[in-house]
């Protein structure tokens, strides 16, 4: 009996060292992507976003773009632009001639443009996950749950490009069930950008008739 216990004292004993070890590589490798991201001065993207949820019976894919510059940027999806100036949040509908003016909700639980490269730097545990080959590219997923047990979101899978150290693919499930997929097709960086485009020409919007709402 003493010597079963010893045993499995022994065992759980290696497997937290190799929890630890798994956790240790994979914040090793985020702190890779972070400090390559914050070397940038802009970064351009072109993604691939699907979000299905079998219960709900739903399933959308769509593509989309965004530009980086710090906290700032500019998204353009599902046939919507959103700029973020650094202060306010401008998301503009020509479908509907329409403007939506807010202030940002830090306490929201999602994954900001502005944050969709950086947001995994706190508030999470980490682990080394699988490693695939894409087209020849290796990449390496680290699993994130977030801390905060009332967190929405169960878990997060970041798909790193080992070589680049890019992120290649986002998967977020929620405690909903619903799957957010990301896939980056282009990854460009340090851009010539204008020096307006993170600025919202509200007079531009009024000029074309557009009705602007501040929230």
């Amino acid at each position: 009996m003493i010597k079963k216990y010893i045993l499995f004292i022994a065992l759980a004993t290696v497997g937290l060292f190799s929890y630890g070890q798994d956790a240790n590589k994979a914040k090793s490798l985020l702190d890779d992507v972070y400090n390559k991201v914050k070397s940038y001065d802009n970064i351009y993207i072109e993604f691939q976003s699907s979000l299905e949820n079998t219960e709900a019976n739903i399933k959308q894919e769509t593509n989309g773009n965004v530009t980086l510059k710090g906290e700032k940027y500019v998204l353009n999806y599902l046939g919507a632009e959103q700029l973020f100036d650094g202060k306010k949040v401008y998301t503009i509908v020509p479908e509907n001639e329409e403007v939506t003016i807010e202030d940002v909700n830090e306490e929201e639980d999602n994954v900001s443009p502005s944050k969709m490269l950086t947001f995994y730097k706190t508030g999470h545990n980490y682990k080394w996950d699988i490693l695939q080959n894409v087209g020849g590219r290796k990449i390496q997923y680290v699993k994130l749950t977030p801390i905060d047990s009332n967190s929405e979101i169960k878990s997060i899978l970041l798909g790193i490009d080992t070589e680049t150290k890019h992120i290649y693919k986002l998967i977020q499930t929620g405690n909903n069930g619903t799957k957010t997929t990301i896939t980056v097709n282009s990854f460009k960086t340090n851009q010539p950008l204008s020096s307006t485009l993170f600025t919202f020409n509200e007079k531009k919007y009024e000029d074309k008739g557009y009705y602007i709402t501040r929230n």
